[in-house]
């Protein structure tokens, strides 16, 4: 199969693509997606394949606007839509009961499904385009370091994909923000661009799931993408080391080998001259360093690299979503100072 390079001007085109069956890497604010009709059970069926997906990790759909909610979800409470009008377009994703036309492969059998409007109106307009749902977990192999921009998405999806549309690099860097809203409090299940201060200043009293800070256990059935599985992770194995970031960086000097890689903040750079380092933005900017986090992961599989040290950032703000994705990454291999 040959993948198609599509840009903001073949719009209709990708909508041509989701409305027939096939499969496009959608942009959004957060990751690429790798996107099909929400509706066609073939279609899913598809994105698992072209992923290497396990098939009990239930995806997200895509819509162009709140009002299809009601399209496709049961019981929507109202802080539902108060969550939509404060936070969409944008990466914030809600756990809804379904209707029976979301086909049991995006459930993953589940009665709840995840719904997103992305901030991206590319995207926004080949979902209307389309007339369906999207489908779409992040546009990598299962298990990779998602993509931010169309060519980190074609290292693992070129020849698997009828098109990915381009529409530069992400804003966000970060899949989504996932919160159930079947249950009371609501629950945090994977943290992302908006921040669970955000959510409970909007909500009052939020949960943060267990899944949030360690690995599900075998038989824990995941309700939302990211829960369950290693994610994130580039080939060499990761190490997490948390703490004041000069105690960190040190740890990592004194017990780096010879073909260690270092994942650090910008102000320690210097501290792992002769070895391969992707900086991820200064100490205080978790925006740059959740933009960075996942380019800098894939950056290590294209080097002659034995580990990977990395510094974390703090669990406040956006910086949850940052050390959630590395602690995946290192399947929560993590050193506290």
């Amino acid at each position: 199969m040959e993948t198609k390079r599509l840009t903001k001007e073949d719009i209709p085109a990708a909508a041509r693509i989701i409305a027939a069956g096939g499969l496009l890497g959608i942009p959004t604010e957060t990751v690429y997606g790798l996107g099909a009709n929400g509706l066609d059970p073939d279609a899913v069926k598809a994105i698992f394949t072209a992923k290497g997906r396990p098939q009990d990790n239930p995806l997200i759909l895509h819509v162009p606007d709140v009002s299809w909610l009601e399209r496709y979800c049961e019981d929507v409470p109202a802080t539902a839509y108060g969550l939509a009008q404060r936070f969409w377009p944008g990466p914030l994703t809600m756990i809804l009961k379904c209707k029976p036309t979301v086909p049991q492969v995006v459930t993953a059998g589940l009665d709840t499904v995840g719904m997103r409007c992305p901030d991206c109106a590319v995207t926004r307009l080949v979902i209307a385009g389309a007339d369906v749902p999207v489908a779409a977990p992040s546009g990598n192999a299962s298990g990779r370091p998602s993509p931010t921009t169309a060519a980190a998405m074609l290292e693992d999806m070129e020849g698997k994909i009828d098109a990915i549309l381009d529409d530069g690099p992400c804003a966000v860097g970060v899949e989504s923000t996932i919160i159930d809203l079947t249950v009371t409090p609501p629950r945090l299940l994977r943290p992302g661009g908006v921040t669970l201060e955000e959510l409970e200043e909007a909500l009052g009293e939020v949960a943060v799931d267990e899944a949030v800070r360690r690995l599900m256990a075998p038989g824990e059935q995941p309700k939302a993408p990211g829960m369950k599985y290693r994610h994130y992770a580039p080939k060499a194995p990761v190490t997490v080391v948390k703490g004041d970031p000069d105690m960190t960086a040190g740890y990592i000097v004194a017990r780096m080998g010879d073909k260690s890689g270092v994942i650090c903040f910008d102000e320690f750079k210097g501290y792992f001259r002769g070895h391969p380092v992707e900086a991820i933005g200064p100490v205080h900017d978790q925006a740059q360093q959740a933009r960075r986090i996942f380019e800098a992961l894939r950056a290590f599989d294209h080097l002659d690299v034995t580990d990977i040290w990395a510094q974390s950032p703090t669990d406040e703000g956006l910086g949850l979503a940052v050390t959630n994705r590395l602690n995946k990454a290192a399947g929560f291999h993590i050193i506290e100072l």
